[in-house]
């Protein structure tokens, strides 16, 4: 039997399910799997967190230096999200250079937090148009099966709210690493919820097997204040506008009960 028939076999059966208004697991159409998420998890990184969402297993490091600003923001610091697919995670997954997927992945994270303001970069300068701190945020996926952004989303908020930073001193025009660490300040809690459109029916934390059959995939980041910071779309099958208005509801709601999670590992 050809992938193209096990595929169209396995989306018909998942979208009678959903229809009923359960999941191939037993989920309601809005529930969330269990999330898990620990902090302080890499003993070598500034912050980091290990997050559990379902069987998608993801962990995130935080870690800060010194280098040279963008040239067209001399006076800011410099936040950089990257993310990394380890062929354990997946059978097709296999070792290389990022990914489609893995590209995206960081940059919908990495969007969230940077559209959030969540460090103000401003402050992070050390001297003009030289030496500003440099803030990377690391996704690495060990296992995956399924939602890898939402996970990765607030696993990067966990670990950001326990990161702590050297200090660095700047004598004579020369930057110099002391004994110090400070907690970066966060102006903002980002955190994204994503939901998905299989048939005519809207779903959030996809399971892997509802990722391969989905029609439509969109992704809103919304703060703790109840700002959209970002909003990300994928698939082939738009969105009416009452089908944005119930995702961007839908989002609002579940950031909160996730954000609850990733503040209380702090």
């Amino acid at each position: 039997m050809s992938n193209n028939i096990v595929s169209r076999l396995k989306r018909k059966k998942i979208q009678e399910v959903i229809a009923t208004g359960k999941r191939m697991d037993g989920r309601e159409l809005l529930e969330f799997r269990e999330l898990e998420i620990k902090t302080n998890f890499l003993a070598k990184a500034e912050g980091s967190a290990e997050v559990r969402l379902g069987k998608s297993h993801v962990i995130v490091g935080v870690k800060a230096g010194v280098g040279h600003p963008f040239d067209d923001t001399p006076d800011k610091g410099v936040m950089m999200v990257s993310s990394e697919f380890t062929p354990v995670a997946h059978p097709t997954w296999e070792p290389g250079p990022p990914n489609e997927a893995s590209i995206e992945l960081a940059r919908v994270v990495d969007r969230g937090i940077r559209a959030a303001e969540v460090i103000d970069m401003s402050k992070m300068c050390l001297i003009s148009g030289e030496k500003v701190y440099l803030i990377f945020v690391d996704l690495y996926v060990l296992n995956y099966d399924g939602n890898l952004i939402d996970a990765c989303s607030a696993g990067a908020m966990a670990a950001l709210n326990t990161a702590e930073i050297p200090v660095y001193k700047v004598t004579k025009g020369k930057v110099e690493l002391t004994d110090k660490t400070k907690k970066l300040k966060l102006g903002a809690q980002p955190i994204a919820i994503t939901v998905v459109k299989i048939g005519n029916d809207l779903i959030v934390d996809p399971s892997a097997d509802e990722e391969e059959v989905l029609d439509g995939r969109i992704t809103i980041t919304v703060d703790e204040k109840g700002t959209i910071n970002a909003i990300q779309k994928r698939g082939a099958v738009g969105f009416t506008v009452d089908e944005i208005k119930k995702c961007i509801n839908i989002a609002k709601e579940k950031t909160a009960e996730i954000r609850a999670i990733a503040l209380a590992s702090k």
